[in-house]
């Protein structure tokens, strides 16, 4: 990033997190992330810290817009994007269920990519480096965090997020043959699935991670015996994924 787009990238920021108009807030939020977008990710991640600041802002529309920013620029800075987590971690209880429901879908894209990269990064190179393990690690809190949320009571719109977030958990972690097939092809881009791991891994245990994905199961089945106590759209969401 060149010192005049990280100087206004700054300037950007402040008026993100301090003007009085939302209007301009969300302007000036926008073209930060332009500007970070097509920065190197070793000097975009150089404003994060000043990115995360926005996380205490009272617009829902301001913390919208940054769960969207930590999508586009995290995804492409995965080397230095964990000073981010904390911030989705603590958006999934916001007090405004849009906030909260957003957090869900980015965390969810957040744990398939980091999945895939962890799995695709040992079989290539024989090693998980420190960054990713570190990330991992967060999202493993994001996992039990959103597990929590779409077992209590709470808002349907979030919970429906969550238990989609389920749904995406079990099916990563139920084997198929055919996609281990797909994995051993260097370069193929096929979604991440349990049998990937039938070689071994450092600390991707795939009997415990299917375990895990089984109980989720027996729990979605036991949230139907229980249907008269459920929204009716929790109960079609769960039945039409079984």
């Amino acid at each position: 990033m060149a010192a005049v787009s990280r100087d206004q990238a700054l300037s950007l920021l402040a008026a993100a997190n301090n003007h009085g108009d939302l209007a301009v807030k969300l302007s000036s939020l926008k073209q930060v992330r332009g500007i970070l977008s097509s920065a190197d990710p070793s000097l975009a991640a150089e404003l994060f810290p000043y990115l995360v600041e926005l996380q205490s802002s009272p617009e829902s529309l301001v913390r919208k817009s940054l769960i969207e920013t930590i999508e586009d620029i995290g995804l492409k800075a995965m080397e230095h994007s964990s000073i981010l987590m904390p911030v989705l971690l603590a958006f999934l209880r916001d007090g405004d269920s849009g906030v909260a429901g957003k957090s869900i879908v980015c965390g969810t894209n957040f744990f398939c990519r980091v999945l895939e990269e962890i799995t695709m990064q040992f079989r290539w190179h024989g090693k998980v480096e420190r960054w990713l393990e570190e990330l991992w690690t967060w999202m493993v809190r994001f996992k039990d965090a959103v597990f929590a949320i779409a077992l209590e009571p709470g808002l349907v719109g979030t919970k429906l997020l969550a238990l989609k977030f389920l749904e995406t958990h079990v099916l990563l972690f139920t084997s198929d043959s055919n996609d281990f097939e797909n994995f051993t092809k260097e370069g193929s881009k096929q979604t991440f699935n349990i049998s990937w791991l039938s070689g071994g891994h450092p600390f991707l245990d795939p009997v415990s991670l299917t375990s895990e994905a089984n109980r989720m199961l027996g729990t979605l089945m036991d949230l139907l015996q229980s249907a008269c106590n459920l929204p009716g759209s929790v109960i079609i969401t769960v039945v039409n994924w079984l």
